[in-house]
């Protein structure tokens, strides 16, 4: 789930930009974050949200989904969203943000089930259970559910899934994912089919075979025991082989989910209505409680938390989607018991962090003393205090398994607001010469604005000259995404893509993996971190832990990508007639499955 990009995708799961929102590896978006009760959670609370998932059989995938307790049918829910989402297309989506919107409209072979306490199961999505395994784990065989249909009414064959995989080859798609195909194809994957399945040309069944309309079969050259996690990000949502439209599939996708989209104002507004193809007895996540969703996508931070604060006419039946409780406005929402109790909590699995772009900011020394003078204390503050984050010492955040809370190699702890004398001492060791440009982007949301200027005055007084870029939020991560982007720093977020420190480690740090559109915003492309990875992915768990440890070490004390700054919370409002309302551990927002009106 990227955003912050947070983007992330499961674990807890997700991202935005920036923020871009999470991803899965997910990135996460910039909204402010908070957590909520008076008081912030605990690094317990997050442990527990890193639990192990489960992998269900067909029992266990067969819908429709359990009837949430009280739940009534119709109306219209309101949804408040700062900007507009980066991507419609599934093939693109791996921000937090557009990752929630796409659990309305598309589904894919997997998904994650959530009961109340939060524990996360896989099923099956639109296949008959999370997948069937053989060959040690190289093989693994999906079997389609009847009475799978896209909005128009057509059928989802076999046909269609290759289709999802083999496009996301083309450079059609830029922005998504890439865990199916590198593990498929290896990690210069587009050269395997450069056109995807534009031109008829397929991937060998060796690779991804379909023997009937019903099974879908992936070979790997090792064991891919992550796969159902893989699926069931937002990246891999089915896209119809008859309805694609490739570029143009951005705007007006199709759905096979609950809801599908009917009006879309870019940068204004969207609405959403029941897709009537939608059968929830092929569905054992999804409900389809409201008749529609209308998306207003110019309502800022601060407009949203005071609408859902006095909780008058539209707002009562409308939800903060992505966005969080206005830092400035905290304590007018956890003081009053009575907006408290309309507030969804919970830790976030983003790390924000300082993406040095190592192409520009090449002498180690100055990324150290950049990391060594950032506020984080003052930087945290910006987004709400403790409820809005914790001090972060490394890159791996409290709900990923293998966190180590004494882990703060730039002393953070005892220095939270920075240690200028350390980053002289360092500037002066690399014969820094006082006046020299720093150029740092940043997305235009509130909590961005702030800390910019934070950063710039700690930086400014160390004697750069600091080129403060602002980028729309909605196209942050494309354009800090880009190699050859102009900015020597930018602030991202990032969160596990699901429980494991593969989905960290690999997707922002593998330099085989540097490319245009790629989640490694740093261009960091080291031999020993390279093998580091490649050693973990064939580990067993206990053995990999210990791995991947050892190169979250390396990555920050040797060569320092990006300076850890903060672990996110969160904290969102909603009116007064939302029923159903919870945080969910998967997206790390409200659980967008089980809404409904009170009075519709």
């Amino acid at each position: 789930m990227k955003p912050i990009r947070s983007r992330s995708a499961r674990a807890v799961v997700i991202a935005v930009a920036a923020g871009s929102l999470a991803l899965t590896g997910c990135s996460s978006n910039d909204n402010g974050k908070s957590n909520a009760k008076d008081e912030s959670k605990s690094k317990g609370d997050a442990a527990a949200q890193a639990k192990p998932v489960e992998y269900a059989d067909a029992s266990g995938s067969t819908g429709p989904a359990e009837d949430v307790a009280g739940a009534t049918p119709g109306g219209t829910l309101s949804v408040y969203l700062q900007s507009d989402l980066t991507h419609l297309d599934p093939g693109q989506i791996y921000v937090s943000d557009a990752g929630q919107f796409a659990n309305l409209l598309h589904r894919k072979l997997t998904n994650y089930q959530e009961d109340e306490q939060g524990n996360l199961t896989v099923v099956g999505d639109i296949a008959t259970d999370s997948g069937k395994s053989s060959d040690g784990g190289k093989t693994w065989t999906y079997t389609l559910k009847d009475g799978v249909k896209d909005e128009d009414g057509n059928v989802i064959t076999s046909a269609d899934v290759r289709h999802t995989i083999e496009r996301m080859y083309s450079k059609v798609i830029f922005d998504g994912p890439s865990f199916v195909q590198s593990w498929l194809s290896g990690s210069d994957y587009r050269k395997a089919l450069p056109d995807g399945p534009y031109k008829g040309k397929h991937l060998p069944d060796s690779v991804l075979e379909t023997p009937d309309e019903k099974t879908v079969v992936f070979h790997f050259d090792k064991p891919r025991p992550d796969l159902p996690q893989a699926l069931s990000m937002a990246g891999y949502g089915i896209v119809p082989e008859k309805g694609d439209t490739k570029e143009k599939y951005d705007k007006a996708p199709k759905a096979l989910g609950p809801y599908k989209l009917v009006e879309y104002k870019a940068g204004k507004s969207m609405k959403l209505v029941k897709n009537d193809q939608w059968d929830p007895k092929t569905d054992a996540v999804r409900h389809q409680y409201v008749d529609g969703y209308d998306f207003t996508t110019t309502i800022d931070q601060s407009s949203q938390t005071k609408r859902l604060i006095a909780d008058q006419g539209e707002a009562k039946n409308a939800i903060q989607f992505t966005t969080s409780v206005d830092p400035a406005q905290i304590q007018d929402v956890v003081g009053s018991p009575a907006v408290n109790k309309r507030t969804i909590k919970g830790y976030q699995p983003y790390v924000w962090q300082m993406s040095f772009n190592l192409d520009r900011l090449k002498d180690k020394k100055i990324r150290d003393a950049i990391t060594y003078a950032i506020p984080n204390q003052a930087m945290i503050q910006a987004d709400g205090g403790k409820y809005g984050g914790e001090l972060a010492g490394g890159l791996f955040a409290p709900t990923l398994p293998g966190y180590d809370p004494n882990y703060d190699p730039f002393g953070k702890q005892k220095k939270p607001n920075g240690d200028p004398a350390a980053a002289k001492k360092l500037l002066e060791e690399a014969g820094f010469k006082k006046g020299t440009k720093l150029t740092y982007a940043y997305s235009n949301t509130p909590r961005s604005q702030k800390q910019q200027v934070i950063v710039k005055d700690a930086l400014t007084k160390l004697g750069f000259d600091v080129q403060a870029k602002e980028i729309d939020s909605a196209s942050f991560y494309e354009q800090v995404g880009k190699l050859d982007n102009p900015y020597d720093m930018y602030a991202t977020g990032w969160g596990q893509d699901w429980s494991s420190p593969s989905t960290v480690v690999t997707p922002v740090y593998d330099g085989t993996l540097v490319s245009d559109g790629a989640s490694n915003y740093s261009h960091i492309n080291d031999p020993k971190v390279n093998a580091l990875i490649q050693k973990a992915l064939t580990q067993e768990p206990e053995e990999a832990a210990k791995t991947w440890e050892e190169a979250h070490h390396y990555i920050v004390e040797e060569i320092n990508p990006a300076a850890p700054i903060y672990y996110s919370k969160q904290l969102q409002l909603f009116g007064s007639n939302i029923g159903g309302a919870r945080y969910s551990t998967n997206s790390s927002y409200i659980d967008i499955n089980d809404l409904f009106l009170k009075k519709p």
